[in-house]
């Protein structure tokens, strides 16, 4: 590149950033320092190019001794006026008009080197000169190129890490969850078969007392004749579970044999058939359906944009004089060097928030019927001199 391409590059990209900042609103706070940030690079970066390695050679001269006094001058009132919006927060009513301050000062400073400066140069340095100017400021802009790419690199891995990182405490959290939701499963299973090994016992003292109920109610004395029964032998288990109401059931049979008409046998002790029943009993757990995954990629766009470019070049006109009197100099040897210029897109990216997704889980309740069946004992009677068996239920 040219140094007078090098020169302008700086104060294109600035106007570019002067004219993003207008644009933001005082809400955008992250937005604005952002760009505020890469606008002071930007200025701080193209004075200081200038300072280290134009600005030196042209002391020498006198010719450009005065203008780079001048321009110095300016960087310094540009620095101040940077410090002074670097205090400022970025959401004060008094911001924009403080930058507008410093896009008109260095508008004019840009101005000025374009009109004034540059021809200057020309004149001063040589051509050798000159190039080595330009590639030193070129390795300048190349090497602070190269350290915003490694901060740009450096804060990428460090989203990136920090991204890995919360994936990685999301698993711990998911796997926390579940091992804490499988406990509570076993913890509810181990209750349940608990409550049902103490119910048991409970359910079949309540079923022996329906039973010794049930036969003192049939002991009772009536009119009619009872067949005889045969007495059945008693079985241990039900023997342990009835002798607390032996003797009541011995009185009973007592008072039966008092009371008949001496023609029936008494009656030996009872067998209790106990009956049993399922209770449907639901309970829950959580299973899981599937894992939804969002995943962001990266994809390419073409985009195009038009820009107004500006270009000056040297128009030589030959006229007629008003008058043939002569005013200035003449018939001696004459040069005069004016400087072709063009303005050049210069392509920059920034990054702006599109738009947000929003990832979360939402808890529903519906209710749901569940069936099955269930099984229970139900009783079977044969009696003599009936012809069909007589159902009881419990």
């Amino acid at each position: 590149m040219t140094l007078a391409m090098l020169m302008q590059s700086g104060p294109a990209r600035a106007n570019e950033l002067f004219a993003k900042l207008a644009d933001t609103s005082d809400g955008a706070i992250r937005t604005r320092e952002k760009l505020y940030d890469e606008l002071r690079s930007e200025l701080e970066q193209h004075a200081s190019l200038e300072e280290q390695h134009l600005f030196p050679l042209l002391r020498k001269n006198a010719e450009t001794k005065e203008l780079v006094t001048e321009a110095l001058k300016e960087n310094k009132e540009m620095r101040a006026k940077l410090a002074e919006l670097d205090a400022l927060p970025k959401d004060d009513a008094a911001f924009p008009q403080r930058l507008l301050e410093l896009q008109k000062a260095f508008r004019q400073h840009a101005r000025d080197e374009k009109k004034e400066l540059l021809p200057a140069v020309k004149r001063a340095l040589s051509s050798e000169q000159i190039e080595v100017v330009a590639e030193k400021m070129e390795a300048g802009l190349a090497k602070a190129e190269q350290v915003k790419q490694d901060e740009v690199e450096e804060r990428r891995a460090r989203i990136r890490q920090e991204r890995e990182q919360a994936e990685l405490e999301t698993e711990a959290a998911e796997r926390e969850q579940q091992t804490r939701a499988a406990t509570e499963r076993r913890n509810r299973e181990t209750a349940r078969k608990v409550a049902d090994t103490t119910l048991k016992p409970v359910e079949a003292m309540n079923e022996v007392a329906r039973q010794v109920t049930r036969l003192a109610t049939e002991a009772l004395p009536s009119n009619g004749k009872t067949a005889h029964r045969a007495p059945a032998p008693v079985m241990p288990f039900t023997n342990l579970f009835l002798w607390p109401w032996s003797g009541m059931l011995q009185g009973v049979e007592q008072s039966r044999s008092l009371s008949s008409s001496g023609a029936r046998t008494s009656v030996g002790p009872q067998e209790v058939i106990p009956l049993g029943e399922e209770v449907l009993e639901v309970t829950k757990r959580t299973e899981n359906r599937g894992t939804a995954r969002i995943r962001r990629y990266v994809v390419e766009t073409p985009v195009e944009q038009q820009v107004t470019l500006e270009s000056e070049r040297v128009i030589v006109e030959r006229r007629r004089p008003a008058q043939d009197k002569v005013t200035g100099e003449v018939l001696t040897d004459l040069t005069i060097e004016l400087v072709e210029t063009a303005e050049v897109p210069v392509v920059g990216k920034r990054l702006r928030l599109r738009e947000e997704i929003v990832v979360r889980t939402e808890r529903t309740q519906h209710v749901t019927t569940v069936r099955d069946t269930v099984r229970r004992d139900e009783v079977e009677i044969h009696q003599p001199g009936k012809r069909h068996p007589t159902r009881e239920r419990a």
